[in-house]
């Protein structure tokens, strides 16, 4: 088994603090005769303990057996805490009551705020049974699901649950908008530049930065929790999408394949027969045509034919880049009928054959064992177990089983939200220098990403605020909690959780979505 050791450094300052990312269900009732430790750690947890319920992953710490008993259909229970030993090397996860126990016990210190993870300071992995847990990848284009969980003879209990969003639309759009920068810069009247877009070569295998990003961001994850338990295997669904059926709208036979959608036509003879010889907008007749994307292409829109309409030159000059939806606003009807006759686009699915290769070969190189299922199968565990459509769920679906009996309550929701930019100046829209950024990014200890809370005493922003910050060289931060962004909170009025890591994180309850 490959060994993970933890780069995250122990803030004894976090223990005595209440969790950044703190829920509590409706019907989990409050403990009011804790003591002043009990209530601490049950905050740092950020979780309640339900009486009775437990999870098999925590033999590993005094050999604590729990039960095994569970019904027929899958319960939901709270996420586990991932625990350390004293040489940072992971143990098997335990439950948050166990855990509040071990901080109240002084046996035990914070190694992480969140995820929540522990570290132990009396015990090592050669002392503690670790039987291991797995871990399900569900990729998609813009949600990854992953969960952790163990298996024994077919049964999967899920312990903890993750959704990744990428960040892949706003890499295009900022890699689209330098192009345009440089293109500008070519045709001014300023010093010789030599060409340089003529002499660069493309390894194989070679992936847009938008796609990397997919892949480099959904390993960062799966080493970071094998960094926090003992992963021994990786489910992964790799997905395989048809395109060229899904454009066709139905299954291809034989022959079939080879014709695309322009096969027998041209493009513009095509559009005409598609829109019959008139406006798509207005159904003006008679009048010059032109070719327009239905989707903006400044907005991300393709060049595929299903993007593309006729156009009369008023219509055309009116919409201009503005999305159909706001062109077309006061006629719903035709709206309506615009967007029937296009079809759908393929991004989405063409990212997730792109990188599916990438992302399986980074992880065979990095874990032991990887096995690989079909989408199909995903599908057919769901259905079978009775299981929710979330990306989630679908990781803990992931591969042969035979019943899911857990399934995390909660998912940690985690937004790639890069770690600043290197740029000394903030451009307005034409490309010119708005204002000057400072050199430094840290201020009065504080850096821009960092999980901070502050406790405002008096004023008008009286209250707990916790979340992540915007430094400001002035001493007065921003902060954007759950409710909604606090501007104009001074220095002292925080406290540090968490050192700024690229993402941001939101705590919800498990809820079915179609977003992949």
């Amino acid at each position: 088994m490959a060994t993970f050791h933890v780069g995250e450094k122990t803030h004894q300052s976090v223990l005595p603090q209440r969790a950044a990312l703190e829920f509590e269900s409706a019907d989990t009732p409050r403990i009011g005769d804790e003591t002043g430790l009990e209530h601490r750690a049950r905050a740092v947890t950020g979780v309640e303990h339900v009486r009775g319920e437990t999870t098999d992953a925590s033999p590993g710490i005094d050999g604590v057996t729990p039960n095994r008993e569970v019904g027929e259909q899958a319960r939901e229970g709270h996420p586990v805490v991932f625990v350390l030993d004293k040489h940072g090397l992971p143990l098997q996860p335990t439950t948050p009551a166990r855990a509040r126990k071990l901080l109240k016990q002084g046996r035990a210190v914070v190694a992480r705020h969140t995820p929540f993870v522990i570290r132990l300071k009396d015990r090592t992995s050669d002392q503690s049974k670790v039987d291991g847990v797995e871990l399900g990848i569900d990729p998609g284009s813009k949600h990854t699901g992953l969960a952790v969980f163990t298996a024994k003879d077919g049964e999967r209990r899920g312990l903890y649950a993750v959704e990744l969003a990428h960040r892949g639309g706003r890499i295009r759009d900022k890699l689209t908008a330098r192009a345009a920068y440089r293109r500008g810069r070519r045709s001014r009247n300023l010093r010789y530049r030599a060409p340089r877009f003529s002499n660069r070569t493309r390894p194989k295998g070679w992936l847009a930065p938008s796609l990397r990003h997919r892949v480099d961001t959904t390993m960062s994850w799966t080493t970071r929790l094998a960094r926090w338990a003992p992963v021994r295997a990786v489910h992964i669904e790799r997905a395989a999408f048809d395109t060229h059926a899904m454009s066709h709208g139905g299954p291809l036979e034989r022959a079939e394949y080879q014709h695309g959608t322009l096969h027998g036509t041209e493009a513009r003879e095509y559009l005409l027969a598609k829109w019959g010889r008139a406006c798509a907008y207005c159904g003006a007749t008679g009048v010059p045509l032109n070719i327009d994307h239905i989707h903006p292409k400044s907005l991300g829109g393709s060049d595929r034919i299903s993007n593309l309409c006729t156009a009369c030159i008023p219509c055309n000059e009116k919409k201009s880049n503005h999305p159909v939806e706001d062109f077309l606003r006061k006629s719903p009807r035709r709206l309506a009928r615009i967007l029937a006759q296009a079809k759908a686009p393929l991004r989405d699915a063409a990212a997730v054959n792109a990188t599916r290769w990438a992302l399986w070969h980074a992880l065979d190189a990095t874990f032991p064992t990887v096995r690989t299922a079909s989408g199909g199968r995903t599908k057919w565990n769901r259905q079978r177990t009775g299981t929710p459509k979330t990306h989630t769920l679908d990781a803990l679906c992931v591969g042969e089983l035979d019943t899911v009996t857990r399934t995390p309550a909660h998912v940690l929701a985690v937004t790639a939200a890069g770690r600043g930019s290197y740029a000394r100046t903030c451009p307005d829209k034409y490309g010119f220098p708005r204002l000057r950024l400072p050199r430094q990014k840290q201020f009065f200890g504080y850096q821009t990403g960092d999980l901070a809370r502050a406790i405002v005493p008096t004023g008008k922003k009286t209250g707990t605020h916790t979340g992540r910050i915007a430094v400001r060289s002035n001493g007065n931060f921003n902060i954007k909690s759950a409710h909604g962004l606090i501007q104009g909170i001074h220095h002292k009025h925080f406290r540090l959780l968490q050192r700024g890591d690229g993402y941001a994180y939101t705590a919800r309850r498990e809820g079915p979505t179609g977003t992949r």
